[in-house]
């Protein structure tokens, strides 16, 4: 057998293998739209925030202006989820893939699990009215379904599971920066992350 056949066979061996353990429908296309998103929400905080302030800079209503921020976020991520799974179902009939299989199941398992938690501790703060680290725990509680997750699809992924795990450790020790670290962490990271994501598995 020829050397350039045994590469041959040993890649599609590796393809296989790879196809059969990792999930790798997820669309990078996703992922700068969701970072498009993100900072159109972000700019739509920053100008509630700035409209609501009064002159000596005291919110006038915290809890109804934290309350706005959070249903800009969750339109944020619906959008985002919406996006993400029509844009994966699209990527997998591309490969002749199917989406749900065992690795998609345990992907959503493990990312689900701190996703979840995260998303129930934020509501507990808010009805607590414990506002000044929604933000890092956004970030926080993202960038380890984002680690747990990336066992089963691309290692990129961990990579920015950790960008996002740090910037919301920043965002504990300056909570007066959140809404711009949210920015950073879910908008610019996003799109970066995309554009690699996209050029480097999807051409």
């Amino acid at each position: 057998m020829k050397e350039k056949d045994v590469y041959s066979e040993l890649s599609s061996i590796r393809n296989l293998m790879e196809r059969s353990s990792k999930f790798i429908s997820l669309s990078g296309l996703a992922g700068v739209l969701a970072g498009l998103y993100a900072l159109l929400g972000a700019g739509l905080g920053y100008m509630l925030m700035n409209n609501i302030f009064e002159t000596d800079g005291v919110i006038t209503n915290r809890s109804v202006v934290v309350w706005q921020l959070f249903m800009i976020a969750l339109t944020v991520l619906v959008f985002s989820v919406v996006t993400a799974c029509w844009l994966t179902i699209r990527n997998a009939k591309n490969k002749r893939e199917s989406v749900w299989n065992p690795v998609s199941r345990r992907l959503l398992t493990a990312s689900g699990v701190p996703l979840v938690t995260g998303g129930l501790f934020i509501l507990i703060m808010l009805m607590k009215g414990e506002y000044a680290f929604i933000a890092a725990a956004c970030l926080i509680f993202y960038g380890l379904a984002l680690f747990a997750g990336s066992h089963y699809t691309f290692v990129d992924i961990k990579w920015l599971g950790f960008c996002q795990i740090l910037l919301g450790l920043i965002a504990l020790i300056v909570p007066v920066y959140g809404l711009i670290l949210w920015a950073i962490g879910f908008g610019v990271l996003h799109i970066i992350y995309g554009g690699i994501m996209h050029f480097k598995y999807e051409r």
